[in-house]
């Protein structure tokens, strides 16, 4: 049964709220996928702070006329997934990580910074590290010289007081 109008304007309203705080759109097609894995893929968009949703393409080209996003309008057709999130690799990571492991799962457009995307560039943009695992790398780099000083002095000192014991 389909949507009636008011469930319609609900839906567009909902997504067009989730565009708004969006960096990045990732569309996936979906076609023969079983609904166990569709779960799980649903799982693991939650998990990453991803909105993970199957929609029909005309309420999605109305939330995101007016938006940044609009560019990726032409490339919504047949049955879609999509991938919104406020981090800009996430929806990406999450859609292209669960295609390589499932055939059944296309990626097929995607858009960030007000660009369009084709599949290799969604690919691109999803091999690009999280927020969390450049901090997490920036944070180790700048620790290494800390701990290498610490280590040097705590040798330094380990050997003054051999050097006081032998004495």
């Amino acid at each position: 049964m389909g949507l009636n109008l008011d469930d319609k304007k609900a839906v567009v309203a909902e997504v067009s709220a989730q565009v708004a705080n969006a960096q990045t759109i990732a569309v996936a097609e979906y076609r023969g996928i079983a609904v166990g894995d569709l779960t799980a893929l649903r799982a693991k968009a939650r998990e990453s702070g991803v909105y993970l949703r199957v929609l029909k393409n005309t309420l999605v080209r109305r939330a995101i006329a007016g938006t940044p996003f609009e560019g990726l309008a032409g490339d919504l057709t047949g049955p879609l997934i999509y991938g919104i999130s406020a981090d800009p690799v996430a929806a990406a990571k999450v859609l292209n990580d669960f295609a390589k492991g499932n055939d059944k799962i296309v990626l097929r457009a995607g858009s960030y910074a007000g660009k369009t995307l084709d599949k290799a560039a969604v690919q691109a943009l999803a091999s690009i590290p999280s927020r969390e695992e450049l901090l997490a790398k920036l944070l180790g780099v700048m620790q290494a010289p800390v701990s290498g000083f610490a280590g040097a002095l705590a040798a330094l000192a380990k050997k003054r007081e051999e050097e006081g014991a032998a004495a």
